[in-house]
């Protein structure tokens, strides 16, 4: 009766090592999708909104003298111009990266880089969404203390353009936050790993 307990209980242990494996398996493959789809999704906002800037150009006739408007007529445009084609570009180096990890693995150090990686991108878009936006908000609504005042009621084309790359800009922000995120939780749950495993190797 012993032996077969036995041997019930080391096919219970061998059923269950199997079934987490293939639970760990599945999460790791949904996390790589995931991690995937957020960066293609960031580096196409991005890239709309570069298209969507660059071609937002507006020309009035004001008392007589010809006004241009252009994105790059004001700093905190041309910095949001920068960022974007900066997050852009990480998004499709950083897919290598995560391609890279799918196929060799991942483990603390590789996943540590990666929210690093992140976290700089996330840190970077908002700041440039900020500039944009604190820019945009006087043009169309104008700061009447400071004397200030608003110009999107006379290039309307121009500022409604602006708009939607900034709004295609947020979502890119949106984006590489969740993936700040999930990165995060990867790294806690390799370094978590690692230290169990160190643990069970210290055992006698």
């Amino acid at each position: 009766m012993a032996p077969e307990v036995a041997r019930d209980k080391a096919s219970f242990m061998v059923q269950a090592k199997s079934l987490s494996l293939a639970v760990s398996l599945n999460t790791t493959t949904s996390l790589f999708m995931a991690q995937t789809v957020l960066r293609v999704f960031a580096a196409v906002s991005t890239l709309a909104a570069i298209c969507v800037m660059a071609t937002s150009s507006q020309t009035i006739v004001l008392f007589g003298f010809t006004i241009r408007a252009h994105y790059s007529y004001s700093s905190a445009t041309r910095f949001l111009f920068v960022t974007d084609a900066i997050v852009c570009a990480s998004s499709l180096l950083s897919l290598i990266f995560v391609y890279h990890l799918s196929r060799s693995g991942s483990n603390l150090k590789t996943c540590f880089y990666l929210f690093l990686h992140d976290m700089v991108i996330t840190v970077l878009a908002i700041s440039g969404c900020a500039a944009g936006t604190a820019v945009g908000y006087i043009s169309r609504y104008g700061e009447e203390k400071m004397g200030w005042m608003a110009v999107c009621n006379r290039v309307k084309s121009f500022c409604n353009h602006m708009t939607i790359s900034m709004v295609l800009s947020y979502v890119a922000f949106l984006s590489y936050l969740a993936l700040a995120v999930m990165s995060s939780n990867k790294v806690m749950y390799e370094a978590n790993g690692e230290y169990q495993l160190n643990e069970r190797q210290a055992c006698p």
